[in-house]
């Protein structure tokens, strides 16, 4: 078991942040990002994880930024590693990605739409790396366990399971809280990704829209409801962000709302939930 698997997994906290850009923009922005929430997730004393994708492989238009690719991608990410000090999360596609993004990135994500997919999920285990699954959008709760198993399997017991939002008709996407009391009830460690649960897939035309004023109201439930993670995608230019503009989450809010889901979580601790 690893020292971050064991630092994500301390009860003495009130949950672990994975927060970071939807998709790395540059070398630059990925190292003031990375501080910024590094020093306010230090200050709020939430373990945390620095995220940021090198390839956006399931953008909803041809003509929209994928990212730097592996290459390149890779290098921002350990450097971020290096110079900021804190761990790294990215998004793997294809099997052979496993193994040279474990060499740099200490959790590997399994994107949403490929949760069901066996090989590349046992490909992410087998490097001995945390691995987060991302439930689609089409899997009920408890069906995400056999992916869970199928990480299990390899002997990896560091697997975490995000809860992104189900769909609901075209264009929309719901939160289904009970979501969140199954996957704990069952023993698997539950993160609730606050931004991407608030997506409008392909809601804009030739991208997806998003409704970022729920972010914060949805996290607050999340937390009171109980979770051991919280997912979120930060800018500190959300507007002009490359990806997911619509629901990446102010960085000069991000204090306020962390301060306020800590006490939110610091209540839950002290009152007795079936």
């Amino acid at each position: 078991m690893s020292s971050l698997w064991s630092s994500l997994r301390d009860e003495r906290t009130p949950f672990f942040l994975l927060a970071g850009p939807c998709v790395i923009e540059s070398l630059e922005h990925c190292l003031f990002m990375a501080e910024a929430i590094a020093d306010i997730a230090r200050r709020m004393g939430l373990p945390y994880v620095f995220k940021a994708s090198f390839d956006k492989a399931n953008r909803t238009s041809l003509r929209s930024f994928r990212g730097p690719g592996l290459r390149e991608g890779l290098a921002v990410l350990a450097e971020v590693k290096r110079r900021v000090g804190v761990p790294v999360l990215t998004d793997i596609h294809e099997t052979w990605q496993a193994e040279p993004v474990a060499e740099v990135a200490d959790v590997l994500q399994i994107p949403a739409f490929l949760c069901r997919q066996t090989d590349l999920i046992v490909a992410a285990a087998r490097t001995g790396r945390i691995v987060n699954l991302k439930k689609g959008q089409f899997m009920a709760p408890e069906d995400m366990l056999h992916a869970v198993e199928k990480v299990r399997s390899t002997g990896n017991e560091q697997v975490m399971v995000t809860e992104r939002g189900t769909t609901f008709g075209y264009h929309n996407l719901v939160v289904d809280f009970r979501s969140l009391v199954i996957l704990r009830r069952a023993g698997v460690v539950t993160v609730y990704d606050a931004t991407h649960s608030l997506q409008l897939p392909g809601g804009a035309g030739d991208r997806s829209g998003g409704l970022r004023d729920l972010i914060a109201p949805l996290a607050r439930a999340a937390v009171a409801v109980g979770i051991d993670g919280l997912f979120m995608e930060v800018h500190d230019r959300p507007d002009q962000a490359l990806s997911d503009a619509a629901t990446q989450f102010p960085l000069d809010r991000l204090a306020d709302l962390l301060s306020d889901l800590v006490r939110i979580a610091q209540v839950r601790s002290t009152v007795s939930v079936p």
